[in-house]
């Protein structure tokens, strides 16, 4: 997808109303307070026991999603300036280890999220991540529209 598709994407989730209730949707997953949906994905290493190869297919496929994420930041920067960098690590820590109650999409995203940029736009907030990945799983680009603050 394109720059242009992902900031589609985002305005149709900025635009419509929150789930009433946690679940699936066309646009990816929702609740009370938040939409999450996948803009990219890219296959990674593949399973074919060639270590060099599959690192550069890694690589490439980390590469061109740090792109996309890149592109599409400062797409959003034009829109509503400089993003702040929330790192989510913490929120996860504070979660596991202190037992804190994180709302959602915050304590979902904590949980395979490291960092994300955030904007805050019309009373919500815009989150562009790239989710940690397994070995075995596809790099992603992810975006949270939501209107409950980062924790």
């Amino acid at each position: 997808m394109s720059t242009a598709q992902h900031l589609a994407t985002i305005d149709l989730l900025r635009s419509l109303e929150f789930p009433a209730e946690h679940g699936r949707s066309d646009a990816g997953a929702g609740g009370p307070g938040y939409h999450i949906a996948e803009l990219a994905t890219r296959d990674g290493p593949g399973d074919d026991g060639d270590d060099d190869e599959r690192y550069g297919d890694a690589a490439g496929a980390q590469e061109e999603t740090v792109a996309d994420r890149d592109g599409l930041s400062a797409a959003l920067t034009e829109r509503w300036g400089k993003p702040q960098w929330f790192s989510l690590w913490s929120v996860s820590l504070r979660a596991v280890e202190g037992g804190e109650d994180i709302p959602e999409p915050w304590a979902g995203l904590s949980a395979y999220v490291p960092d994300v940029q955030v904007w805050q736009a019309d009373g919500r907030w815009i989150v562009l991540g790239i989710p940690l990945g397994a070995e075995d799983l596809p790099f992603r680009l992810v975006a949270a529209i939501t209107d409950v603050d980062p924790p």
